[in-house]
């Protein structure tokens, strides 16, 4: 029976892993591949005869507005990387180096700023910390001054910092807890201590966690929509590329080249973050490293630790703060406080959109489910079968990642806008779906990590035995491999549900009509005015639920398929 199964899998390996590989790729090719490439060729295009040339970066170089967005750019990313690390830092050696209570608790509340987009709470933060805000008010009252916490590209930095500096403390605190105790305990033992042994030691161990969180927050700094549109600054490149295709159109050359150069910094800060990597080795000699030795703290030392924790909480809390504020207060102008507070903006907000809630709910569930069904496959594929190629699936799907959703939203229309709809006569680019296949799409990396561990776990044995029974690979697939992932499987749903239901810079670019605009677009048009920021708040205040609580659930999902593997293995090992 064996022999003949083998004979049977020899020739059915053939055909079925190729033509799932080739729909995929087909499917990759249509909708991340061929729209990116579009948009770089229209940017080397000339406009009147359509062959190839360079003007077109000439004009924007040419011009002053463009050259000041560039640097603008520039400018902001990398200052907001700087002053993420001055908030990861501390948070990250306090929690690793020191033994005090409430570090769990610490690391937590560090890692809320994720579960709310940088372009809801950005308004909030107008309110605490703008000009008329609550701190200046105070600040004024009581010394005189003000500061210019977000004025202009200022404010950009803040939001952008106090939302992203997650990515570098995770990353940070897990290298931090991978290093080789020893190498430490050695520098010790030779001399070195404080502020040396952290600069020559510590720090150097813990580089490639730094450089992979600050690289991360670049590129999501340096390509970010919502934020400056909110805080009405235009002169990034980001706003400037979806203001010249709204207003001026899809054949503008301008729009073409932003984008392009914008996924030219985020492949660049990628390759800087490999660049740092290679030739050094940062390798520890035993596994999980230990970790950098904890000692106690003393009393003042303790309460130094605190301020500077409770400090760094209460700023980066602040845009939570600050929305919930705003979304029960009635009048909030001129003031440290609003003048009173009332749950009629849950109401307005409920009534006003429920078309945005429903959409969303529609978009972020298929754009899931399509995402965990391509994890899947792209995940059996790479892992599972001897197709020629089957690595670049998934570099490809991982590739959406260095893709920012404007320039994606800014290839569909170029690609889609001149395909009719059968039956409607409308530009296929109008079509709901299209804004399902971006937010599938941009979260698809997503998803396919998810898929990818879950899959890990799984014996290729269970698979071997199935098909010794009998089984075909579909039938395997579908009965074994299939309910063993579940947990992965449904962690990856919602990690893709939560975070494409806020998401705005490819669907702001993609929305034809309010009665198809999801819930992040109702968002961007409740802020637009003073009338509209409470219901917008209150609205705001639904979507950060709605992610923290799928967040949740992904990681009690992950922990309890983690706690049933383990299970089995601890039982076993007892026999």
């Amino acid at each position: 029976m064996t022999s003949v199964a083998l004979r049977r899998s020899v020739r059915g390996v053939s055909l079925g892993p190729y033509v799932v590989a080739g729909l995929i790729l087909l499917f990759l090719g249509a909708f991340l591949v061929v729209p990116v490439l579009k948009v770089i060729q229209v940017a080397f295009q000339d406009p009147g005869t359509g062959g190839f040339t360079l003007v077109n970066f000439q004009d924007f170089f040419n011009s002053a507005l463009f050259r000041q967005s560039f640097f603008n750019s520039l400018y902001v990313a990398g200052v907001s990387v700087v002053i993420a690390t001055v908030i990861a830092l501390p948070l990250a050696y306090f929690t690793s180096r020191f033994n005090f209570s409430g570090s769990v608790i610490i690391q937590t509340l560090s890692f809320v700023p994720l579960i709310m987009p940088p372009f809801i709470g950005a308004v909030a933060m107008q309110l605490l910390f703008g000009s008329n805000g609550s701190v200046n008010l105070l600040l004024r009252d009581h010394f005189g001054i003000t500061v210019p916490f977000m004025d202009g590209l200022n404010g950009v930095i803040f939001v952008q910092s106090i939302h992203y500096f997650p990515f570098i403390l995770i990353n940070l605190s897990a290298s931090l807890h991978n290093i080789d105790r020893s190498m430490e305990e050695a520098a010790q033992m030779l001399g070195s201590s404080g502020l040396r042994l952290f600069r020559k030691i510590v720090f150097p161990l813990a580089m490639p966690g730094y450089i992979a969180g600050a690289s991360l927050v670049f590129v999501k700094v340096f390509d970010d929509l919502g934020t400056p549109l909110l805080l009405n600054v235009n002169t990034m490149l980001a706003p400037q590329a979806y203001l010249r295709i709204s207003s001026v159109g899809i054949s503008d050359p301008m729009g073409y080249v932003i984008s392009t150069i914008l996924i030219v910094f985020s492949v660049f800060a990628m390759w800087v973050s490999f660049l740092g990597m290679h030739g050094k080795d940062y390798s520890t000699t035993q596994k999980g490293g230990g970790g950098i030795a904890r000692r106690d703290l003393r009393p003042h030392e303790a309460a130094a630790c605190y301020l500077v924790v409770f400090l760094i909480l209460g700023i980066v809390l602040a845009p939570h703060l600050g929305l919930l504020l705003l979304s029960f207060g009635t009048v909030w102008s001129f003031s440290v406080m609003p003048d009173g507070f009332t749950v009629d903006h849950y109401g307005t907000a409920l009534t006003s959109a429920g078309t945005f809630i429903k959409n969303t709910l529609i978009y972020a569930g298929l754009a899931g489910l399509i995402d965990i069904v391509l994890g899947t496959a792209i995940a059996y594929v790479v892992m599972r079968t001897g197709v020629v190629g089957r690595k670049w699936l998934d570099h490809i799907a991982v590739a959406a990642l260095a893709v920012p959703g404007v320039v994606l939203g800014i290839g569909y229309l170029r690609m889609f806008y001149g395909i009719e709809m059968p039956g409607t006569g409308q530009p296929l680019a109008t079509w709901w779906g299209i804004i399902v296949i971006a937010l599938a799409i941009r979260r698809l990396p997503y998803a396919l990590r998810s898929c990818t561990a879950a899959l890990q776990q799984i014996a290729p044995a269970l698979e071997e035995a199935s098909e010794n029974l009998g089984a075909s690979k579909l039938r395997t697939v579908r009965r074994i491999v299939v309910p063993l992932m579940a947990g992965g499987l449904v962690a990856g749903f919602v990690t893709s549900f939560a975070t494409a239901a806020v998401e705005l810079s490819a669907t702001i670019m993609l929305v034809s009509s309010e009665n198809d605009a999801p819930l992040s677009y109702g968002l961007y048009l409740f802020m637009q005015s003073a009338a509209g920021r409470g219901p917008g708040a209150a609205l705001g205040v639904m979507a950060v639920v709605i992610v923290g609580l799928a967040t949740y659930l992904s990681h009690r999902l992950v922990e309890k398929a983690r706690r049933d593997r383990s299970t089995p293995e601890n039982s076993g090992g007892h026999r």
